[in-house]
């Protein structure tokens, strides 16, 4: 379905949403309605009255529509005892007061008793084809439930479509983008068959050198490491021997500061006067 589809399809269900006829049409069929003859007033007030309704509820839940159902039974079946108490209180009046009376005998009663059994026969089936009738309205009540549920789930993930498709085809857009720069700039993914193996020699020739170096270097790594070791040993000896010169001449001049002899100038007077002595002796002047 192209984009255009789901345009089409998303405005013309809110259109239906805004005129209010998708939800009519979804609406449970209204079951309200007055069932009395406007002559009927006076035996309709002693019923009680339920201002409820299955179709002005937005959301009907299955426990409202029970309840209705519930309390539209005992509506009906308060109107059933009405109807044949009225229907015998005038059958019988108007027997005593007919002129002759009726007067019912034995065997009349009997063809009665018997014509009542067949009815209740017939009662029985009719309350059996009846209840199969609810079970299957129940059920098919259940399958348009599910069904409208569906609808509306569908109908939230069509109106965010447009949206998810614009961001795919500005993804797939900038995917498209890369990739062709990606050619552009590497033009030796382009290479026919016998470039890309002469290539490929190359870099593994360029590869075995540099693991010939490596392994030299990884043979060179021991000698060159004891030598380390070494310098490292000769390196702290001379540390050592820094610290104990610079001892010693902080403290020679820790001496010279206090006026105390550390017996070197006496010993170099002593080294010059012998030099100056040998000089005489062999002839050289200084």
């Amino acid at each position: 379905m192209s984009d255009i589809d789901h345009a089409e399809t998303l405005n013309r269900l809110q259109q239906l949403e805004e005129n209010g006829k998708l939800k009519s049409h979804l609406a449970i069929v209204r079951i309200s309605e007055p069932i009395f003859s406007p002559g009927a007033e006076n035996s309709s007030q002693s019923l009680s009255k339920r201002t409820s309704d299955a179709s002005t509820i937005d959301n009907p839940t299955p426990a409202s529509l029970e309840a209705d159902l519930t309390h539209y039974k005992e509506l009906f079946s308060k109107l059933r005892f009405s109807y044949v108490e009225q229907v015998t209180k005038e059958k019988f009046l108007r027997a005593i007061v007919g002129d002759p009376p009726l007067v019912v005998g034995h065997n009349e009663n009997v063809e009665l008793e018997t014509q009542l059994a067949e009815v209740k026969a017939e009662l029985k089936a009719r309350k059996e084809e009846v209840r199969t009738m609810i079970a299957e309205m129940e059920k098919m009540g259940r399958d348009l439930a599910n069904r409208y549920q569906n609808v509306e789930l569908q109908m939230t993930q069509l109106s965010t479509l447009p949206e998810s498709i614009e961001s795919l085809e500005s993804t797939i857009a900038g995917l498209r983008a890369k990739q062709v720069s990606n050619t552009d700039g590497s033009s030796s993914q382009n290479l026919p068959l016998p470039a890309t193996l002469s290539l490929l020699a190359e870099r593994q020739a360029e590869l075995a050198a540099l693991n010939r170096q490596l392994a030299a270097v990884q043979n060179a790594l021991p000698r060159k490491t004891r030598e380390a070791e070494a310098v490292e040993r000769e390196l702290s000896v001379l540390e050592r021997r820094k610290s104990e010169a610079i001892m010693q001449a902080q403290e020679a001049k820790r001496k010279k500061q206090e006026g105390e002899s550390d017996g070197l100038e006496e010993v170099g007077r002593w080294y010059r006067s012998a030099d100056k002595a040998l000089k005489q002796l062999v002839g050289v002047e200084g």
